[in-house]
């Protein structure tokens, strides 16, 4: 049975893989790839609680799914009221090299909040606007990409990874800030520093106002509205850390509530402004244009991994890798490479499912307590996975939806990244976790 999964899986792995060569969405795959490994399983297994198994793994991904449709409307609701326009225009530099710098501190920074791939696409079509020279815009979008990546690896909200984590209480929003920003900064700062050489500090281009980011574009009487709804929007998905420590309620609840009073707010003002139904400004219209195809990929992808852990092949690797290596450094630095190739999704999954947080009772009972304390609930093995699979995906241009979407956008060569900008990448990657050794090591 064993050989049977894991070969299902390793070919659903590669059909994602090459969704762009194949021209079909990598959500058909994962979830054809996700009803394979569970009927295998039923039908070898011979596990006769399946059913209520079955049930509990989808109860534990539904949580994140819903998680990602509030967030994703909110997002989605901001983008279509142009407030993202309100901030890119706010962006100003007498040189290109400090250009450089302030656009991978807004990338970082936005990402925190936003996603990685909405951050890229706002930051990559900005800089259409800004460059004209397509080798300095792909250096350009390339840095932003490293940003996008590493803002999204200190904040609770900022990724699909660590909103994983944090969802299920292996990592805390405090905890996670105060340990990983000061990483993920310098995983960009390095990187920065060096691709600035690579341009010359030359007068910043005029804008070009012909080439505008795809979306909607609000009359100047109903201006004040895309800051509000901006104002708004960030404001909900910050309440949700908030609304967890208060209540201890899922974040789930949080996100739910969120939308609810955007929702509220958005029907409101198209009934007193009389909106143009060009807008299309309330959430029951903006919901239709969230991806719903990346929803069901996340779905069909954390089921299946649910799958190759309820029948034991998860709990046999993380054995694995502990008798082999025997350092959460090297795991984890492996888990990163690994995130610059397949999708740091599944990868986080599969840790979750590989290493429970680890108790009182399980250190006492552990042949190396000092070890397993490693992997309690905000301890350095989870802090080094969260970093690692969310920065580790900068290596390589497709490691990431931030890299995908950049090359998407820019027709970015798979070659060009690699030759001049992975090194790059890992250079920062390796500085970070240096500062995390680090603040291990004086007890920070």
């Amino acid at each position: 049975m064993t050989a049977a999964l894991l070969l299902i899986f390793i070919s659903g792995y590669v059909m994602i893989a090459c969704e762009h060569v194949l021209q079909i969405n990598k959500a058909t795959f994962a979830l054809i790839m996700c009803a394979v490994l569970w009927a295998v399983y039923a039908m070898t297994g011979h596990d006769p609680n399946i059913s209520s198994d079955l049930v509990e793994a989808l109860g534990d991904t539904c949580e994140i799914v819903v998680f990602l449709i509030g967030a994703m409307t909110i997002v989605e609701l901001i983008d279509r009221y142009d407030g993202f326009r309100m901030l890119v225009e706010r962006i100003h530099a007498s040189d290109k090299r400090k250009l450089m710098w302030i656009l991978s501190f807004v990338a970082f920074f936005i990402s925190s909040i936003l996603d990685n791939m909405t951050t890229t696409i706002i930051m990559v079509m900005m800089l259409r606007r800004m460059l004209s020279d397509r080798n300095e815009r792909w250096i350009f979008a390339c840095v932003i990409v490293i940003a996008a990546n590493a803002g999204g690896a200190w904040s609770p909200i900022g990724d699909i990874t660590t909103i994983m984590l944090w969802m299920k209480n292996y990592v805390s929003s405090v905890d996670l800030i105060v340990n990983l920003l000061v990483p993920s900064l310098v995983s960009v700062v390095v990187p920065v520093t060096i691709a600035s050489r690579m341009i010359p500090a030359s007068p910043v281009e005029p804008l070009n106002n012909q080439d505008h980011r795809v979306g909607y574009v609000l009359s100047e009487h109903h201006r004040n509205l895309s800051i509000l709804i901006l104002v708004c929007g960030i404001a909900g998905l910050l309440f949700v850390p908030v609304f967890k420590a208060i209540t201890h309620l899922p974040p789930y609840m949080g996100i739910m509530f969120s939308l609810g009073v955007l929702w509220l707010i958005t029907e409101l003002l198209v009934r007193h402004y009389q909106l143009d139904g060009k807008i299309e400004g309330r959430v029951s219209q903006v919901v239709r244009s969230i991806d719903i195809s990346t929803i069901l990929f996340f779905l069909g992808i954390l089921m299946a991994v649910a799958a190759l852990g309820q029948a034991g092949i998860l709990g046999r690797l993380a054995t694995w890798l502990n008798e082999t290596f025997h350092s959460v450094y090297v795991i984890n630095g492996i888990i990163g490479v690994l995130s610059s190739i397949v999708d740091n999704v599944p990868l986080v999954a599969a840790c979750m499912d590989m290493y429970p947080a680890a108790t009182d009772a399980m250190i006492a009972a552990s042949s190396d307590p000092s070890y397993t304390s490693l992997f309690v609930a905000d301890g350095l093995f989870w802090h080094l996975l969260t970093y690692c699979a969310g920065i580790g995906g900068s290596l390589l241009i497709i490691g990431s939806a931030a890299g995908v979407v950049a090359m998407g956008i820019e027709k970015i060569s798979f070659i060009w990244y690699a030759k001049r900008i992975s090194l790059l990448a890992l250079a920062g990657y390796i500085a970070g976790m240096a500062v995390i050794w680090l603040e291990a090591q004086i007890g920070f």
